[in-house]
């Protein structure tokens, strides 16, 4: 029960960083460490952000519910591999849609 409440923590951190991100003036990161590139409509590409934060948040929290099954079941795996997943689904829609969409040229 504690893992599933630390791991739902989590995620409702990644849907703050999503609402952060809709109400943001400035166009959001996705990269840590690395310099932004000029984006041709920052308030389109915030809310592009903002969503694609919070449905990862949702899905997060939704990948951890096995955990809720016992200490050392190994349903855990779902969270775990299908986390791993998610995070390579989110890059790919960041790098092929988003930047893609809003990166002025």
């Amino acid at each position: 029960m504690v893992g599933f409440i630390i791991w739902a923590v989590v995620g409702c951190f990644f849907i703050g960083e999503g609402i952060f991100s809709f109400f943001a003036k400035k166009a959001t990161g996705f990269w840590a460490n690395s310099k932004m590139f000029e984006v041709n409509d920052v308030k389109k590409y915030n809310h592009a952000m903002g969503k694609l934060w919070c449905f990862f948040g949702i899905v997060f929290i939704a990948l951890g519910v096995p955990m809720l099954d016992g200490q050392n079941s190994p349903s855990g795996l779902i969270s775990a591999i299908g986390a791993i997943l998610e995070v390579i689904v989110l890059i790919i829609i960041y790098t092929q849609v988003i930047e893609k969409k809003y990166r002025k040229r």
